[in-house]
Formats: C-alpha cells, structure tokens, sequence
C-alpha cells in the first residue's frame, strides 16, 4: 500500500509539473520563452515533407500535392478553379518547373521573404502586446493579447499586427505555438488614409500541429482582410488555406526525386472527398 500510494504521489507530481511551471512565470515569460524556442526551431529543422494542400481565394482555388526540398517545392496540382487536372496536365506542369531555374528560385526568394517575415513577427509577440493567461491545463495555456500602447510598430506589416487583439494557445510540454486567432481592434492607416487603409473586423488564424516527434508543421491558415488602397481602390486579403496528410521524406531529396515522389500520391477524385 506504501509503494502503491508513493507511485500515484509522483505520478501526480509529474502530471501537475508542467502546469506548475507555467504558473511560475509571469504571462510575457512564457510568451518569450515559446517565441525563443519557435525561431530556434525554425532556423534548425531541415525535415523533408510531402503534405496536401487546400487553398481558396476569391480568383483562385487548388488543391494540390506539396513536396519540400532545399532547392524549392514541386506542387502536383490535382484541382485548380473547381477543374481536375488529368495526369498528363499534372506532369506537364511539374516538368515545366523543374526545366525553369527562374521559377525555382523565385519561389525560393519568396519562401525566404516568408521565412523572414514570420520571424519578424514572431519577435515583436512579446512587447507587442500585453498578455494575459485566460486558461491553463497540463497540456495547454491560453493567453489573450491586447495591443501595448507603448509598442511603436517598425514595418507596415508590423502595424497591421500590432493594431490586433485575440487569443495565443501555446503546448506546455513543448512550448510551441499551437493557434492564434485575432482580428484588428481599430483601422489601420497609412499614409494618412491615401495610401492605404484596412478596414476594423478584419480576422486572422493560424495553426500549427505537431506531425512528427518534436516536428510540428503549420497546418491552417485563414486571413480576412478589407479595406482600401491608393485613394481608395477597394482591396481585399482574402485567402483560407489547409495542410494535411504529412508525411516526412528523406533529408537532401532533389527536385527530380520530389517530383517522382509526389506522383506517387493518391490522384485527385479520391483526396478530394478525404479533404473534406
């Protein structure tokens, strides 16, 4: 009975620890500290995948095959604009980027221009915004975010987010960023109004799940945007995107490999009822 009960006194305390410890740092400690292990994670993980991928906006729609590699990505096209792609089309338009070094490395410039501009963002979390713990389990806490009326936004993009309030969920055992979900509290202008302008309401989220041992991959992205730009041209972002079907391939694959690879995946009839 003494061995029993001692078991079940430090199976509490493990279970009960990671909450814990997220109660002993302040709301900005463990914003920080998911912030630094997020970049860290960003800049060390190499991994390999082939994932599908579901994006609408207003004048376009696919649903596609995704293979990663160091030298760019090879999308298999299954449906674009409501239309499926027989196999033929698919292959013509993976050779076509595979024999276009242009495209190949404007898509890796604008993969880094991303890169960039998520770790920009990511940096200004912390004083950014004035964080509050809205609830804490063992595995997860979630915090609400204000703006800091004491933050001074370096970039447009900067600005955009800053004029933000919402909810950040974070996994206590990893301390990665499981959501955030936002929309802008105010308008925010530019140039006086001339330039630019994005419209209050407007909403955000993204997701992001862990898809491998300590490997997580961002796996929805929905971004509604109105407002106005130069004298006021209405605009809009509007753009709702889902990853699913991870599956991690080998470190160092070339694009040749990747393209093999991602014609080997389910055609387009069948994902497009599992996508569902």
């Amino acid at each position: 009975m003494i061995h029993r009960n001692a078991r079940l006194f430090w199976l509490a305390i493990l279970v009960l620890l990671p909450l814990a410890v997220v109660r002993a740092q302040t709301p900005q400690q463990i914003v920080q500290q998911v912030v630094d292990i997020e970049r860290a994670e960003n800049r060390n993980d190499h991994s390999q995948w082939i994932y599908l991928d579901h994006s609408v906006k207003p004048k376009a729609q696919l649903l596609q095959w995704v293979a990663t590699t160091p030298h760019g990505n090879v999308d298999r096209v299954l449906v674009k604009d409501g239309h499926e792609l027989p196999d033929p089309a698919q292959q013509d338009l993976i050779q076509k980027f595979l024999h276009d070094p242009h495209a190949q490395n404007k898509q890796i410039a604008e993969n880094a221009h991303d890169y960039q501009q998520v770790d920009d963002l990511l940096r200004l979390l912390p004083d950014g915004f004035i964080w509050v713990v809205v609830r804490t389990t063992p595995e997860e806490t979630t915090l609400h975010f204000v703006p800091n009326p004491n933050f001074r936004p370096p970039t447009r993009e900067a600005r955009v987010f800053a004029a933000a309030t919402g909810e950040l969920v974070t996994d206590n055992r990893q301390h990665r960023i499981r959501s955030v979900h936002g929309h802008l509290l105010h308008d925010v202008t530019f140039g006086g109004g001339l330039l630019g302008r994005l419209k209050q309401g407007g909403s955000f989220a993204i997701e992001q799940q862990q898809v491998a041992p300590s490997l997580w991959q961002l796996t929805l992205i929905h971004i509604h945007l109105d407002g106005s730009a130069l004298l006021f041209k209405s605009i809009s972002f509007q753009e709702d995107e889902d990853r699913s079907r991870f599956t991690q391939q080998s470190n160092g694959a070339t694009l040749d490999q990747a393209a093999i690879t991602v014609m080997h995946q389910p055609g387009s009839a069948q994902q497009q009822n599992a996508s569902r």
